[in-house]
């Protein structure tokens, strides 16, 4: 997989830093907003979508079974979802007993508690049953019989095992991107257990998105250049983006071998993790609707996993500063510790 010439990351190191200085402290220029309801404007008069936003949420990436039929909840079923959740925490924050028992060697001990969990509290302001939009189910796209064999190999059934802590892994390659601390959520970027804080800064001819998690910071340029030789792929595709009205759309290409989205859903990290392909093509659309929300859509294609396109809609709602460093590289603790018991655990056989 290549990765961005040194020139390249200091000059978007440079357009973000420049992004930053320009706001007093923590705090945003106030914008101005035209005349007529327009969208508040930047300084050089594009729409201004910067700021600090989360995109945490309690609906789902995909249509519930028990909700197959609705396309949208009532108040009284949303206020009933988010109390349900509330009172889960509270339950799961809830004082207990502490152990004072080492525990078994060898013995499960377990994923992340509540504490390290923040997967918001509320549905979405459009009270719909799920973030995916169409197709019309709710539900993601058929896989193509390609995809059904990659996913139900032998090969795949193992990397599961092994991701998932059943059998030795044999090598950090085996392991995710978010594991290796390389890259997490891919694009689009969907709201997960925690983390789902994003720090947008804009200038005249680039957007820069920096992700809370594994401190990502992706650059989308708008000065109409072409999209990077289609030989070279990088984890987070080529960004170009363009202002249709207030929306600012993208479009990435480019993921190459190691196409990824983690999508939101049951688990301690709250999700699912799809390996995708060269044919992986994103659209995402942003649109400030007020002072709280920016609107995201995005449309998903990979002709090699899906049978047909998927449209998303995960609004994001204005967060508060500032966004703490999520300190994660690969080559961790975690993965040492990992591959170190996994070497312990070929020995015992």
């Amino acid at each position: 997989m290549s990765s961005l010439g040194g020139t390249q990351v200091v000059a978007g190191l440079l357009v973000l830093t420049m992004g930053l200085f320009l706001l007093p402290g923590a705090a945003w220029a106030q914008p101005t907003r035209l005349a007529g309801g327009s969208s508040p404007r930047t300084p050089w008069g594009d729409p201004d979508i910067g700021g600090l936003w989360n995109s945490s949420t309690v609906t789902p990436l995909e249509r519930p079974a028990p909700q197959a039929d609705k396309e949208f909840l009532t108040e009284e079923e949303a206020a009933a979802i988010e109390r349900q959740v509330v009172d889960r925490n509270n339950r799961a924050n809830a004082p207990s007993i502490v152990r004072t028992e080492p525990l078994p060697v060898g013995g499960e001990v377990g994923a992340y508690n509540s504490f390290w969990l923040d997967r918001g509290t509320t549905v979405v302001p459009t009270r719909r049953t799920s973030l995916v939009v169409d197709p019309p189910s709710g539900r993601l796209p058929a896989l193509t019989p390609e995809a059904e064999r990659r996913i139900t190999s032998p090969e795949r059934r193992r990397l599961k095992d092994v991701r998932e802590g059943r059998i030795p892994a044999d090598s950090h390659e085996q392991f995710d991107l978010g594991d290796r601390c390389i890259w997490y959520r891919g694009v689009p970027s969907l709201p997960t257990a925690y983390n789902n804080n994003y720090h947008i800064v804009q200038t005249p001819d680039t957007v820069a998105i920096v992700q809370e998690h594994i401190h990502d910071v992706r650059f989308i340029s708008l000065d109409g250049r072409p999209h990077i030789d289609e030989r070279i792929g990088q984890y987070g595709g080529d960004s170009l983006g363009h202002w249709e009205g207030d929306t600012l759309v993208v479009e990435t290409t480019n993921f190459g071998n190691r196409a990824y989205l983690f999508t939101s859903g049951p688990g301690p990290q709250g999700g699912v993790n799809w390996d995708l392909t060269e044919a992986l093509r994103v659209v995402e659309r942003f649109t400030r609707l007020g002072p709280e929300t920016l609107d995201y859509q995005f449309t998903v294609e990979d002709s090699n996993t899906w049978t047909r396109p998927w449209t998303g809609s995960s609004p994001w709602a204005r967060a508060e500063g500032p966004m703490f460093e999520y300190a994660c590289h690969e080559g961790n603790y975690g993965m040492l510790n990992i591959l170190a018991g996994s070497r312990a655990g070929d020995s015992e056989q």
